[in-house]
C-alpha cells in the first residue's frame, strides 16, 4: 500500500499543477473576468474566434524615447489565445544606441533570437554574481533563466530587431532603473540603499520620473 502511494502521489501533484489549458483544449483570456494565479478566466468557448489565436508583430515599435528601444508584447491581455498555455512572445526594436536596461521577468524564462543587427546582452546569476555576456548577431539565440537580471544593448551601427519568447502568458517585467529611481522614496533613503551620492540619485530621479 505504501509503495502504491509513492507512485500515486506524484501523479496527483502533476494533475493538480496542470494549467487550465490542459483540462480544456484552450482557455482564451476574458479580460473582463477576474484575473487569478493561473491567468485570466476563460472566455466562453462559444464566443472564441480564430483571431483570438492570431497576433501581428510586423509593425516596428516607437524607439523615439529615453531608451531608444521599444518592446511590443504579445501577452495574454493583448493576445488572448496564449492564456493558460505558458507561452508568449514580444518584438524588440532598437535604434542605434538603444538599450533595454537591467530588468527581470519574475514569472518566466526568456529566449531571444536576433533577426537584424548586433545585440550585446548578458544575465547575472544569483550565485556569486557570475556574468554571462555575449554579443549576438543575426540568427543567434540566447536564453535567460527566470528571474535573473539581464539587459540588451544595440551595439551595432544600425537598427536592431529581435524577438523574445517567454515561458508564461504574462511574464512580468521590472526594469531596475525605474524601480530604483522612478519612485517616491526619499532621496536620502535611496542614497543609503544604493551607495550613490545625493546629486547622482537626484539626477537619476529626474531622468526616471521619481520624486522626493
Amino acid at each position: 500500500m505504501f509503495i502504491q502511494a509513492l507512485f500515486i502521489f506524484p501523479i496527483l501533484l502533476l494533475i493538480a499543477s496542470s494549467t487550465q489549458a490542459s483540462v480544456l483544449d484552450f482557455c482564451v483570456a476574458e479580460p473582463s473576468l477576474p484575473f487569478g494565479p493561473a491567468g485570466y478566466s476563460c472566455k466562453n468557448p462559444a464566443n472564441v474566434v480564430v483571431d483570438d489565436f492570431v497576433y501581428n508583430l510586423s509593425a516596428a515599435g516607437n524607439t523615439s524615447n529615453l531608451l531608444k528601444a521599444a518592446v511590443t508584447p504579445a501577452f495574454a491581455p493583448a493576445f488572448p489565445g496564449v492564456n493558460g498555455l505558458g507561452i508568449s512572445i514580444a518584438r524588440l526594436d532598437f535604434a542605434v544606441g538603444g538599450v533595454i536596461p537591467f530588468h527581470t521577468h519574475p514569472g518566466a524564462s526568456e529566449i531571444l533570437v536576433v533577426i537584424q543587427g548586433q545585440i550585446s546582452t548578458a544575465f547575472i546569476s544569483s550565485n556569486d554574481n557570475v556574468v554571462y555576456y555575449k554579443t549576438l548577431y543575426q540568427g543567434d539565440v540566447m536564453v535567460f533563466p527566470q528571474g535573473l537580471l539581464h539587459f540588451q544593448i544595440n551595439s551595432g551601427n544600425g537598427p536592431a530587431l529581435a524577438y523574445s519568447s517567454f515561458s508564461s502568458a504574462n511574464p512580468g517585467l521590472q526594469i531596475t532603473d525605474y524601480a530604483m529611481f522612478g519612485n517616491n522614496l526619499p532621496t536620502n533613503i535611496v542614497v543609503k540603499a544604493t551607495f550613490l551620492d545625493t546629486l547622482e540619485v537626484k539626477k537619476l530621479k529626474r531622468v526616471f520620473g521619481g520624486t522626493n
